[in-house]
């Protein structure tokens, strides 16, 4: 592969060099910086996280803030300035590079994490991959919500590989979207899903108190935008079939296998609660689509302890999950519109804490007893699913995530589509 050069890099400048004289120092100088960068990666450096630029990543900073929106416009500025001097380098991507490596595609790796803000010119270009490297790496991951584990795989190489340019209009296709929301987010407590993270935020007063990793749903069943306020907690809740997963899901399943209601413990009932018998049901068909399936209470539940209620008009709701090894996927997207939730007992302690009588304690002694119990919260806790797939949550942290529905106008931003 032919050599970067100062002379690649700055190609674009003159288009956008009004753009430039506005842009912070750390961005005006990065690429002087990155091209001066001394020579290093000797097994014997002292290792410095600062040094390699491995900052902490996560904040507890919620999305919707005035400090992101604020952070977010700063993340505006200095990704302009870094199109403006030529942008980055293409990454190769043909070969695993992880701690201990020594290869070419090692130095190219660095320069891009340099100009973006991940390595510190302080630890120079090399054809090492050191600590300093191993850590910016992992930084970069984080950003992007990807497993921080400093190996190159391809959804690093993907994210590495979008160009400056088509993350700028990501980023102000964001700003947009937290401006426009900015006034939904004034309440004191409030949870907020956003759909492309996979991730939950509990906030109160102004700061995240926990985070909880999601599964939202898949492409062709979209967990939906919605505005609303949590009224409800369900321990051991019964779980409804809707129409949809009754016709895609398990009608299907019926036809192969006869037993499969009985073996998960779903019933068919009638308008006056009486059982249907699944042996009467033609299952060629798609009639059974119109009744009423409803699975009782208990471990293989589809909503396995625990469900979050609040009005809509999707039918939508939260829940815990039987599955809990799918909160360790990359790609979160497997639902089919309602939102499954990481540590969810923590999240309903949390919202329950205001509601007399309702101690952790008594929530978990309820779980074992497997009796069905609607819980109404003394006060609604407004809750919020959005979509923001980019944003800033503090200086030179600019978070980037999958466009998994394809909101933000670029289809090389649907990395989990394309690759």
């Amino acid at each position: 592969m032919m050599k970067t050069t100062r002379r690649h890099f700055l190609t674009a400048a003159g288009a956008l060099a009004g753009t430039a004289l506005a842009a912070p120092a750390f961005a005006q100088d990065i690429l002087d910086d990155v091209f001066q960068s001394n020579r290093r990666g000797g097994w014997n450096d002292q290792f410095d996280a600062k040094a390699a630029g491995g900052e902490a990543v996560q904040s507890a900073i919620p999305i919707y803030s005035h400090e992101t929106l604020m952070y977010t416009q700063q993340a505006i500025t200095e990704y302009q300035n870094i199109v403006a001097q030529g942008g980055w380098n293409e990454v190769p991507s043909g070969n695993k590079l992880q701690l201990g490596v020594v290869h070419p595609d090692v130095e190219a790796m660095r320069r891009r994490l340099m100009i973006s803000g991940d390595l510190s010119q302080r630890a120079g270009l090399s054809q090492s991959f050191d600590t300093y490297t191993d850590a910016a790496l992992k930084r970069f991951q984080r950003r992007h919500g990807l497993p921080a584990d400093g190996v190159t795989g391809k959804y690093t190489y993907a994210a590495m590989n979008v160009s400056p340019q088509i993350r700028l209009g990501q980023l102000q296709t964001n700003l947009n979207r937290l401006n426009q929301n900015m006034g939904s987010y004034q309440d004191q407590r409030y949870v907020m899903v956003n759909i492309p993270a996979a991730q939950i935020e509990a906030v109160e007063n102004g700061r995240v108190v926990s985070r909880h990793t999601a599964i939202v749903g898949k492409i062709d069943r979209q967990t939906p935008l919605i505005d609303s306020a949590i009224n409800e907690v369900i321990v051991n809740p019964y779980w409804n079939a809707p129409e949809s997963i009754v016709r895609k899901d398990i009608i299907p399943l019926m036809r192969k296998n006869p037993n499969y209601l009985r073996d998960n413990n779903i019933r068919i009932l009638a308008a006056d609660g009486s059982e249907i018998d699944p042996l009467t049901i033609d299952w060629s068909t798609e009639d059974a689509a119109k009744m009423h399936f409803r699975q009782d209470p208990g471990k293989i539940n589809a909503m396995a302890s625990v469900k979050i209620n609040f009005p809509n008009s999707h039918a939508t709701y939260m829940h815990d999950t039987p599955q809990q090894s799918l909160f360790n996927n990359l790609m979160r997207f497997d639902s089919s519109g309602c939102v499954r939730v990481q540590n969810v007992r923590d999240l309903v302690t949390w919202l329950l804490r205001d509601t007399p009588g309702w101690s952790r304690q008594r929530f978990e002694d309820t779980i074992r007893s497997g009796q069905n119990t609607p819980v109404q919260l003394s006060q609604a806790v407004p809750v919020h699913f959005t979509y923001v797939s980019a944003w800033s949550t503090g200086d030179g942290v600019v978070h980037f995530r999958d466009d998994v529905y394809a909101l933000d106008g670029n289809q090389e931003l649907q990395m989990s589509q394309a690759i």
